[in-house]
């Protein structure tokens, strides 16, 4: 998942979050008319890739939004079917562009340049599981030489997370899961090449990506401030 993608998520998940709240429905209510776990509903609201995307549908409808993605999903967007009168038409063709930016917050585009290097690592290991060695390595040698960092409590939670390669609790919203980030030795398996492309997304991020459609055909470029 590039970095785009992971901000286009985390942009619908708040959106949804904020949705809810304005709509007075509490989480439990929510879960409940949706049929997830609450759980599942947090994992939405934070933005996460592991539900499916009939899941963020349903809350979708619930809120009164599934409208958008029948929009995309529908013939709007289409090109006209070769040899029609439409095809024909000298009129200009319609375009739809959305401009993407990260939070204007530096903390949050911090974040999200953390999750996306933690998501590379994650999928690095899925490729080469012998890294995982080198990340512990890298544990106990901080643990170590700074007994008393202030850090040890979360890096013993990083012992257990590589242990058991539970990746999933650290790629959330959570408050604990950004202070395991900030003291992670996961991304230190990273390539240069890898860590220099996820870097270089998040500057384009930063600066804006226009996204357009011009007859059905995608756009991506960066958008200078």
């Amino acid at each position: 998942m590039t970095v785009l993608e992971r901000q286009l998520l985390l942009q619908l998940g708040d959106r949804l979050k904020q949705l809810r709240k304005s709509q007075g429905i509490g989480t439990v209510e929510m879960a409940e008319r949706a049929g997830l776990s609450r759980t599942t509903l947090s994992a939405i609201e934070s933005g996460s890739p592991g539900p499916s995307m009939g899941n963020y549908l349903r809350v979708m409808s619930i809120l009164g939004v599934s409208g958008e993605l029948a929009f995309l999903a529908g013939d709007t967007l289409r090109p006209a079917p070769a040899g029609t009168a439409a095809a024909r038409s000298t009129r200009a063709r319609p375009e739809v562009t959305i401009h993407v930016r990260s939070s204007p917050e530096a903390h949050g585009l911090q974040d999200l340049q953390s999750l996306a290097l933690h998501a590379a690592a994650i999928r690095t290991l899925g490729r080469n599981p012998a890294l995982l060695g080198d990340a512990k390595n890298t544990l106990n040698r901080w643990m170590e030489q700074a007994p008393e960092s202030r850090s040890m409590s979360l890096w013993k939670e990083w012992e257990k997370i590589l242990a058991r390669r539970t990746f999933r609790k650290v790629l959330g919203q959570t408050q604990n899961a950004k202070e395991l980030r900030q003291a992670s030795p996961l991304v230190t398996i990273l390539s240069e090449p890898e860590r220099l492309r996820v870097l270089k997304e998040v500057k384009q991020l930063k600066s804006g990506i226009v996204l357009g459609t011009d007859v059905g055909t995608p756009a991506l470029q960066s958008r200078k401030p």
